[in-house]
């Protein structure tokens, strides 16, 4: 009665939308066609993304937009990837280094200069790149250029501040161990590329922060900080012409040669089905991950595995939902299936339309069922490698039925994965893909990556066209070429004794069909 009363006070055209006759299809089909002409218009309309290459190897890279503000970044290949035993760390103790002053600029010197012109400095380092970025207005671009390349070239290395931020880092590790979800996906690694570099953590281990010398720095920044493993980007209110004469006149100076013999290689990271536990009965909630080995990133079989993922879909209990209806329940059936009744109906659940508020079955089973706090699909890629899988957070006696409804959907993709759900996961894919047009930070840090992993940057309308060239018959197809009767990796951390056996585990990779 409310929202009629609203209605009431509107104007006779709004009365007449929400309670007129219904449009002839003539007009819906003309609206369709106008909306998508919209969507493929707006792919179309973005803006070139330039590329210069300097004489010392340094790729600048920008894309113009009116807007009044900038972001403007370096990313480099460099990571834990790079790093050995002894050193595994010296890349995340750089980037805490970073900020703390330069040469030119020493002590909080740097970081009131950037706060000056009210601009935001951020940076990251990961298992394969580092960045440092700055966003600020864009008549300050070229003062912008010029702090990152003090960043990157003269990062003061003073045995006081390399003193203090090891406490720092040390009070971080302890803070870290806290987050059960970033453990137990350094788990999945540890033991998904045991024995190579992979296996590192990013932040190194509390014995290498501990015995890392001004020496171990130095060495790291004078053998990854090269002008050819360097990409400087833009995105927002600049011209690429000004961004090139800013990068040529403070990056010029930027290293781009090796000693002979030192230039540092990509180690190769072999994929290992094993399995890590971390079994610590006081905390409330298991966390699980599990990973098949996916592919690299130019592999094109990535779009195909992130439409999987995308049907499979993620829930959190945070996200509410309506109640399921399961057809064909029973009058007097229980609300919440037992263990074994829950494996028995598995099959004909999954096949069942029993969908009510939930575009994800296996987000339904859980909200049915309480399996999880938690759920959501992973596609981690590396250069060469990959780990596609899921990971879920649960109560001690919901594993058992959490790890077989996932590896569940798992097989279903890879058998009977339907033209309607692919459809609605690519619509979700393109939702999120222009997404990445908000914001000139997102711009730039895709800029960024895609010319360090692809060698130029892939335009929005070549990953649609990617997107719109998957069906159900791929979908099976390469879910079936990495999933179907692979050795997992497994990470389980908390009160995980009703995790099966590795080999049961190993047994829900496949179905055994008559």
């Amino acid at each position: 009665m409310a929202a009629r009363s609203v209605c009431r006070a509107g104007s006779a055209a709004g009365r007449a939308l929400l309670w007129g006759p219904r449009p002839s299809a003539a007009l819906l089909n003309w609206t369709k066609k106008r909306g998508a002409a919209s969507y493929a218009q707006t792919l179309q309309n973005i803006p070139e993304t330039q590329v210069t290459t300097l004489e010392n190897g340094l790729r600048v890279a920008s894309e113009e937009s009116n807007q009044p503000t900038c972001t403007v970044g370096v990313w480099i290949e460099a990571g834990s990837r790079y790093e050995d035993t002894k050193t595994n760390g010296a890349g995340f103790f750089m980037e805490h280094l970073a900020f703390k002053g330069t040469k030119k600029r020493p002590g909080s010197a740097f970081e009131k200069e950037v706060e000056s012109l009210g601009a935001h400095l951020n940076g990251y380092t990961s298992r394969e790149q580092t960045a440092f970025y700055i966003k600020a207005f864009s008549k300050d671009m070229p003062k912008a250029v010029e702090l990152l390349s003090d960043l990157v070239q003269n990062c003061e290395l003073e045995n006081s501040q390399i003193e203090k931020e090891r406490g720092v880092i040390l009070q971080e590790l302890k803070e870290m161990d806290s987050n059960l979800t970033d453990v137990t996906f350094d788990y999945l690694h540890a033991t998904a590329y045991q024995g190579t570099a992979l296996a590192h953590t990013v932040e190194g281990t509390t014995e290498n922060i501990k015995k890392l010398t001004r020496a171990d720095l130095a060495s790291y920044v004078d053998t990854h900080f090269k002008a050819p493993r360097m990409v400087l980007a833009a995105a927002g209110g600049i011209s690429h012409r000004e961004l090139v004469d800013a990068a040529k006149q403070h990056f010029t100076g930027t290293s781009f040669a090796y000693k002979e013999g030192s230039v540092p290689s990509l180690p190769r990271c072999r994929f290992t089905g094993s399995e890590i536990r971390a079994r610590d009965d006081a905390l409330p909630l298991a966390h699980i991950a599990l990973a098949v080995e996916g592919p690299g990133w130019a592999d094109p079989d990535n779009v195909v595995l992130n439409v999987a993922n995308a049907i499979i879909g993620r829930y959190d209990r945070t996200f509410g939902g309506g109640k399921v209806r399961v057809w064909g329940a029973q009058q007097g059936e229980p609300g919440a299936f037992s263990c074994h009744c829950l494996k028995l109906k598995m099959k004909w659940l999954t096949a069942s339309p029993y969908l009510q508020n939930q575009s994800s079955r296996l987000a339904a089973l859980a909200v049915e069922h309480n399996l999880c706090h938690s759920f959501e699909p992973f596609n981690t890629s590396y250069s060469d490698t990959g780990l596609f899988g899921f990971h879920f957070v649960c109560d001690p006696l919901s594993i058992d039925d959490m790890m077989f409804c996932a590896q569940g959907e798992w097989m279903r993709l890879c058998t009977s994965a339907t033209d309607s759900e692919v459809t609605r996961a690519k619509n979700y894919l393109r939702n999120a893909m222009v997404a990445q047009l908000d914001g000139t930070t997102r711009v730039c840090e895709n800029i960024g990556n895609h010319l360090l992993h692809y060698g130029r940057r892939i335009p929005l309308e070549e990953w649609d066209a990617r997107i719109s060239a998957v069906d159900a018959r791929m979908v099976r197809d390469v879910c079936s070429k990495y999933i179907y009767d692979k050795c997992p990796a497994v990470a389980a951390v908390g009160p995980i004794e009703q995790l099966l056996d590795y080999n049961r585990i190993r047994g829900g990779m496949y179905w055994v069909r008559l």
